[in-house]
């Protein structure tokens, strides 16, 4: 019988941190658990950490990249060690380098480089046109990347037909959107069954700006079954024993197979790239009759996070990640006594501890009784530190101030005369940034998708900060995040803050209803025009009143000059302001 022991590395590294990437990888190659393994498998540009962006344009970055690999040669001679780094050669490649016996035995160059969404891989890589095929320990593997592995006739498909692969490593760093987990291991299951083949796939963990990694790397049988799943949001090693002649015996069962060879015969379809073929058996001397048989012994198949579990886990991981990577220590939240500011605070609270956790409550005259005690509550629930900083006489001193500018001059657009109003959160976030100035913390702004979509907030005012951790989170995602934490056990977050109407308390009396559609209908609204790219017509098809349609799409329209100069936050969607959403500030082409 035919086993490999393979190890899937799925580690959280960090942009430009090289030395440290590849300490990381050296300790887990020292161990005694990677030197009893026949392959090591880590994520996609394990070195240089994913994306890393215009660094790729600094040569000494390259070179840096380069000499730290070399330094892994002979740390686990004994074991195939599979990582990605920049190759550097006519061009620089998105590479995959194989390590075994003290050298570089071969790379394979990503093929299909994303340039979609977030991606933007053309900006730098040259794309490879060759297949590596590995036979070691008597089996034939091939090796991919991310993107290449998404394609039906992409190099696994031709590792596995024209190569005869019977086992696909692909590393990758796929990032975290709801609902992607499925899609993925949907995609992932399919060419394992088509091919016929095993696939090990090593997934990136990690926050990295605004994206978030999820990991779940997986082993996946040439049945399309899920053998082993890596932990959710966490640094694992997942290692399992593959049995690798099922392959054969799963293809002879399959048809498919046999028909696309004749067609190759023939010539129809013929699209691979060159094969390089390694042959470290050669070097090794390993025959069929001189590998031990042993036990197969699975790796864990950790059960995956509902929906809303996997997007609070990535608001967690997103927080602590770019608080931590950046080296700063505590945050600081403005707490208003509502839903946005009492979920920021629950997840950097358990991000980061609630010692590391500033509120600050800034009462104004509109600031009403239930909002003081339900951010009381809030603190001692959670047990992070609030302090108290009245504005009533701060904006005093500011309509003073600007009184003789003012005067009696209109408003330039009468119907929506917000300056009063703005001031508030002007002033708050002034003093918010004095105490981050003077304390070295960052701030969290607390509005969420909803509001960034239409407009909803006050630029230089709520919207000052560092890191905006809702940014991709709709108002109605608000409140099913707030009602998992509750469901998590003690430090619940107050159920009067999930029951109360949500209001800004700019003015006496106000609603977020007075300005905006109920959330109900906004959201859906938002998520057609902005993740669908639906239009007016299409949107009132799905039974929203043609007015509520109108009315979205021209908050939306009109307010990408506000997004444009919002803190980057974590994307959760399928389409978040910021690296996915590039719309013109000057622009007249209008959605309705």
């Amino acid at each position: 019988m035919r086993s490999l022991r393979v190890g899937l590395f799925q580690m959280n590294s960090v942009v430009g941190d090289l030395e440290g990437n590849a300490e990381r990888i050296r300790r887990h190659l020292d161990s005694p658990l990677a030197r009893s393994l026949d392959i090591a498998a880590f994520p996609e540009l394990a070195i240089t950490g994913y994306p890393p962006e215009d660094l790729l344009l600094k040569p000494t970055f390259l070179e840096k990249n380069r000499q730290l690999l070399s330094t892994l040669l002979d740390v686990a001679p004994e074991v195939l060690v599979i990582v990605g780094f920049v190759e550097r050669a006519d061009d620089i490649y998105n590479a995959a380098a194989l390590l075994y016996r003290g050298r570089v035995v071969g790379v394979q160059r990503k093929q299909y480089l994303p340039n979609y969404g977030v991606f933007d891989e053309n900006r730098y890589f040259q794309s490879g046109s060759s297949n590596t095929l590995v036979r070691y320990r008597n089996t034939t593997i091939g090796v991919n990347i991310c993107e290449d592995i998404w394609y039906p006739k992409g190099p696994l498909y031709h590792q596995a037909l024209d190569g005869d692969a019977e086992v696909i490593v692909n590393l990758s760093a796929s990032p975290f959107h709801a609902g992607k987990r499925e899609v993925r291991e949907s995609m992932l299951k399919t060419r394992a069954a088509d091919n016929g083949t095993y696939i090990v796939y090593t997934n990136l963990v990690g926050g990295q700006d605004e994206l978030v990694f999820d990991g779940q790397s997986l082993v996946i049988s040439p049945e399309g079954e899920i053998e082993c799943r890596g932990k959710a949001f966490a640094e694992d090693v997942v290692v399992t024993e593959i049995d690798v002649d099922r392959v054969f015996g799963v293809r002879l069962h399959d048809p498919r197979r046999r028909k696309e060879k004749l067609s190759r015969v023939y010539g129809a379809d013929w699209g691979s790239f060159p094969m390089e073929r390694i042959d470290l058996d050669a070097l090794d001397g390993t025959s069929p009759s001189n590998q031990m048989p042993r036990r197969l012994e699975r790796g864990p198949l950790n059960t995956p996070l509902s929906e809303v579990e996997e997007v609070y886990e990535a608001l967690v991981m997103g927080v602590r990640d770019y608080v931590g990577k950046n080296r700063l220590s505590d945050v600081l939240v403005g707490i208003s006594g509502g839903v946005d500011s009492a979920l920021v605070a629950a997840l950097a609270c358990d991000a980061l501890g609630p010692s590391r956790v500033h509120g600050v409550f800034m009462p104004s005259v509109y600031t009403s009784v239930e909002s003081r005690e339900d951010a009381a509550a809030l603190s001692r629930a959670l047990g992070f530190p609030l302090e108290t900083i009245p504005i009533k006489e701060l904006c005093d001193s500011f309509a003073s101030a600007l009184a003789p500018s003012f005067g009696a001059a209109p408003p330039v657009h009468p119907e929506d005369d917000t300056t009063d109003e703005n001031l508030q959160p002007r002033i708050r976030g002034m003093l918010l940034m004095a105490l981050s100035n003077k304390f070295g913390h960052l701030v969290l702004t607390t509005g969420n998708k909803s509001e960034m979509g239409v407009g909803y907030m006050t630029l230089y005012g709520d919207m000052a900060g560092g890191f905006a951790v809702l940014k991709d989170v709709p108002k109605t995602l608000v409140y099913a995040l707030c009602r998992l934490r509750n469901s998590r056990g003690p430090g619940a977050i107050p159920s009067r803050i999930l029951e109360k109407a949500p209001t800004a308390e700019l003015r006496p009396d106000q609603r977020d209803t007075d300005s905006l559609p109920p959330y109900e209908i906004l959201d859906p609204i938002m998520a057609a025009y902005v993740e669908e790219d639906l239009g007016y017509e299409e949107i009132v098809g799905r039974g929203f009143s043609p007015a509520d349609v109108a009315r979205v799409i021209r908050l939306v329209d009109r307010s990408e000059y506000k997004r444009r100069q919002s803190p980057p936050g974590v994307k959760i969607s399928l389409r978040a302001f910021g690296k996915d959403w590039r719309l013109p500030m000057t622009n007249r082409f209008k959605g309705v």
